[in-house]
């Protein structure tokens, strides 16, 4: 999730993106209730806990990060978000 109020990201995994998500998005969530609002922006679906937890962990790296400025960078720059 993409944070509108810092333009920081929201990484995090779930069993339930849609009930996840409501819960970030009406202030339920403490990391996340005062960077509201957020845009879900991306999502990767695997469907063995172990693998969701090990590409959850690369996304929170400097490289994961990365990642995700560049397969998104077409959208951050329509939005002019820089990150």
């Amino acid at each position: 999730m993409l944070s509108l109020k810092d333009n920081n990201f929201y990484i995090g995994f779930t069993n339930n993106l849609k009930r996840r998500f409501k819960e970030h998005k009406n202030g339920f969530v403490f990391s996340t209730k005062n960077r509201r609002p957020l845009e879900l922006v991306y999502f990767e679906y695997h469907r063995n806990h172990k693998d969701a937890l090990a590409r959850e962990k690369f996304f929170k790296t400097g490289w994961g990060r990365n990642y995700c400025k560049r397969i998104l960078s077409n959208f951050l720059r329509e939005k002019n978000i820089k990150i």
